[in-house]
């Protein structure tokens, strides 16, 4: 590949160089955007801008317009009032997909000069949440930024030659700003603009290319099932992976389905990068990485991705082998109290993951008359049957022998909640405080909607059936199933949000319970409504029959 320094992107136009398409934009017309908007900022007298933009081609254009412009760019993590509010006294203008904010097509002004930018007066900042869930500031120069994406290069570039880069994660953040726009900008690779959410989204789009490399995160890779066309897939590059742990059963089914292993990064804002690994346990530091302990055993981190001579003190536990590779233990900061006793909830944590039945595992401190443990759990394909064929409680109870092998009787989790997922932030976190909420919330009610389509009037919503939900306690405690009457309440609760329907409930017709709906399920509810008759229609189905069926009579409320 044609490889170009960062700092001299805007040096030498290159019109038969492409940066994305659809729609196509190449090289020189980048220059030229860019360009235009740093005489913008310059004659505007901005030196602070705000940048949020979805598109990852004109997230480039915007950093090195500013930069060309000596403007000094933060990234925040979304757009949220308060966000907005947090930031607002430290920029100049907000550069936005938003309407009432600055965008690019504002600045039309003749271009400046192309020139080459400079590496350490070109500054970005990242917003991060942080573990504590209290926004950060993380400053970084171009420099660091440049060292950065040349150690990508080296390490891979080979591998992934013209690929197209396919991205699942946002490029607000260090990862997807490196992975997504930065490094195939310098390496000259095609990259797809807009963030795509969704497993069919991604395969979409890697249909497209002849070559094509993912930048992914753990909870889209976990979430690609069966449903795919794998043999075509498995063309695939490389698979990257970074925003937090990827679970060893969705690693090794990736593994099965593509013939090779994910490319696991492990780095933070702050850090940048700081190793990967590839179906091993163990993490390869990057070549100019260089990692040492202190008395506690936290990692300190050395590289060319931070400021000259600083050394990065995390809060990470971790074991060097003699080989220079190492294994993470766990946070350090994770340590709580109860009756005077430490528990590292990392330790803990990891035992549970140890489990059969488990896939992942958060733990917190609830604070209910007195201070205990609760665990967040996701479980495995053997957990989901264990389940959905002894019950809750039977799980609960195996969980707390297995863990009582490993703690005090004082640390056993005495409250559990079972999730399809962990609900992890924008940049791949689940902030303590975010559990202990969760914690303390009602086990659901309600189903999780996965998708709704409309067509005709007519409605078809996929569902996933919790496998916490507060119903099955008494339906039945050693096998859960789904009480027919909350089928019909969803029914009509969904119906409601979805169509004008009469208020008052008149009865029911022709009702048929045909297949059971347990734990974890996922279903297609058909909803039609008809007006003439005022009678809602519904139909639960799973993959290869219908589980239940039958018609809602409404009525008008009397006047």
């Amino acid at each position: 590949m044609n490889w170009i320094k960062l700092e001299q992107l805007l040096l030498k136009a290159l019109p038969a160089r492409t940066v994305t398409t659809d729609p196509a934009l190449n090289h020189a017309d980048l220059c030229e955007q860019a360009l235009r908007l740093a005489a913008g900022l310059q004659a505007q007298g901005v030196t602070r801008i705000a940048v949020h933009l979805e598109d990852a081609a004109q997230l480039a254009i915007a950093l090195l317009g500013a930069w060309r412009a000596g403007v000094s760019v933060l990234l925040p993590a979304d757009l949220q009032p308060q966000t907005r509010l947090r930031w607002s006294t430290a920029v100049d203008l907000w550069l936005t997909d938003l309407a009432e904010d600055a965008q690019l097509t504002d600045f039309q002004q003749a271009p400046l000069a192309a020139a080459e930018l400079d590496l350490d007066h070109c500054h970005l900042s990242l917003c991060t949440s942080g573990s504590s869930g209290e926004p950060k500031r993380i400053e970084k120069t171009l420099r660091q930024l440049a060292n950065e994406v040349q150690a990508l290069e080296r390490l891979w570039g080979a591998d992934l030659g013209n690929a197209c880069i396919i991205g699942s994660v946002g490029t607000q953040h260090i990862y997807g700003l490196l992975f997504r726009v930065l490094w195939p900008l310098c390496a000259g690779r095609p990259f797809v603009r807009r963030q795509l959410a969704f497993p069919e989204d991604l395969q979409r789009a890697s249909r497209e290319h002849p070559a094509f490399a993912w930048v992914a995160s753990p909870a889209l890779l976990k979430r690609m099932g069966d449903n795919l066309d794998w043999p075509a897939l498995s063309a695939v590059r490389r698979v990257f992976s970074s925003g937090g742990a990827l679970p060893a059963e969705a690693a090794q089914r990736l593994h099965e389905r593509l013939q090779q292993w994910p490319t696991e990064i492990l780095g933070s804002s702050e850090t940048g990068g700081i190793a990967w690994r590839q179906g091993d346990d163990l993490w390869q530091p990057f070549a100019d990485v260089v990692l040492s302990q202190d008395s506690d055993g936290a990692l300190l981190i050395a590289s060319p991705y931070l400021p000259v001579d600083h050394v990065e003190h995390t809060a990470d536990a971790a074991r060097i082998a003699a080989d220079g590779r190492f294994e993470l233990l766990g946070r350090l900061d994770r340590i709580v109290k109860l009756e005077e006793k430490r528990i590292s909830l990392p330790m803990l944590e990891q035992a549970l993951m140890a489990h059969d039945w488990v896939a992942e595992a958060r733990l917190g401190v609830v604070q209910e008359n007195r201070a205990s443990l609760g665990a967040l759990l996701v479980l495995s394909e053997q957990g989901l049957h264990a389940l959905r064929n002894q019950g809750r409680r039977t799980l609960t109870q195996e969980l707390r022998q297995h863990l009582s092998q490993h703690c005090e009787t004082l640390a056993l989790p005495r409250r559990w909640r079972l999730l399809r997922q962990l609900p992890l932030n924008a940049q791949g976190k689940l902030p303590q405080a975010d559990v202990e909420a969760l914690l303390l919330a009602p086990r659901p009610k309600a189903p999780h909607v996965l998708e709704q389509v409309e067509a005709d009037g007519e409605w078809s919503l996929q569902l996933a059936v919790p496998p916490d939900l507060a119903y099955f306690s008494g339906h039945f405690p050693q096998t859960p199933v789904l009480p027919g009457v909350v089928q019909v309440e969803w029914a009509l609760n969904l119906g409601r949000q979805l169509m004008e329907l009469p208020i008052k409930f008149a009865g029911m017709e022709v009702l048929k319970f045909q297949q059971l709906m347990r734990p974890g399920d996922e279903i297609q509810l058909h909803l039609r409504f008809d007006p003439l008759r005022s009678k809602l229609y519904f139909a639960y189905r799973n993959e290869t029959a219908t589980c239940s069926s039958g018609r809602i009579l409404l009525e008008a409320a009397h006047v």
